[in-house]
C-alpha cells in the first residue's frame, strides 16, 4: 500500500506534472535550472560530463541551454532508455570508470554534474556514507578531467562528513556554495555543493 500512496504522490508532485508537459525526462531537470539560473554553470563551456545521468533530464538540459555547439557525455550503470539527442552514454560503474573513457576525443569537461544518490537502505548513516563516497567520488573525476575555470555540481547527503567534502571543493575551486533547490523534496537531506573556477590540476600540485 505504501508504494502505491508514493506512486499517487508522485503523479500530483507538480514538478513531476512540469516535466511531462515540458517534455523532460524527470523532475530532477527543475534543479539543474534553478541551479544554474543561480550560478551560471553550464557558462563555463559547451563540454559537460553527467554522472549517474539517468534518465537523461540534466543532459536533455543541459542540450536545450547550450544549444548545437553542446559535447555531452554522460555515465549509468545501465544504458538509458531514451539518451538525449547527441550524447555519448557510457554503461559502467563510476567507481572504477577509466576517466580515459569518459574523456573519449575531447582533452577535457568544462563542466561536471553528479546527480547520483546511492540505493538507499532508510538507515540514515548507511546512507549518508553511501552519498558521500558517491560524491568524493564525482569530485575525484572532477579535478581529473575539467579543464582550468570549469565548474562541478555534486549531490550529496548532508552527514557527518559534510564540512570535510565542502571544504575538499573549496580547496579545488575558486567559489565554492551550497543549494537545496526548491524542487528538492522537503523531507530530503539531500544538498548540491557547486564549484566554480576550477584551479586546475598544476594550482593544486597535479594530485586529486
Amino acid at each position: 500500500m505504501g508504494n502505491k500512496l508514493d506512486d499517487r504522490s508522485t503523479r500530483r508532485d507538480r514538478f513531476h506534472q512540469k516535466a511531462k508537459r515540458e517534455g523532460f525526462l524527470a523532475r530532477a531537470v527543475y534543479k539543474l535550472e534553478e541551479i544554474d539560473a543561480k550560478f551560471a554553470i553550464l557558462d563555463a563551456g559547451p563540454r559537460v560530463l553527467d554522472l549517474g545521468c539517468a534518465p537523461g533530464s540534466w543532459l536533455q538540459y543541459a542540450r536545450q541551454r547550450i544549444g548545437e555547439p553542446a559535447r555531452l557525455v554522460g555515465l549509468d550503470r545501465t544504458p538509458l532508455e531514451h539518451p538525449p539527442r547527441g550524447a555519448r552514454i557510457l554503461a559502467g560503474d563510476v567507481m572504477t570508470i577509466d576517466v580515459a573513457q569518459l574523456l573519449g576525443e575531447l582533452p577535457a569537461f568544462d563542466v561536471v554534474l553528479s546527480d547520483m544518490a546511492p540505493d538507499t537502505t532508510g538507515v540514515r548513516h548507511v546512507d549518508q556514507s553511501r552519498s558521500e563516497a558517491l560524491f568524493e567520488r564525482a569530485l575525484e573525476i572532477a579535478t581529473l578531467v575539467l579543464s582550468p575555470g570549469g565548474n562541478f555540481v555534486g549531490k550529496l547527503f548532508q552527514g557527518p562528513d559534510f564540512k570535510k567534502l565542502t571544504e575538499a571543493v573549496r580547496a579545488r575551486f575558486a567559489v565554492q556554495k551550497t543549494a537545496k533547490p526548491a524542487s528538492s523534496r522537503q523531507i530530503s537531506i539531500e544538498q548540491y555543493v557547486v564549484g566554480k573556477g576550477f584551479r586546475g590540476q598544476a594550482a593544486l600540485g597535479g594530485a586529486p
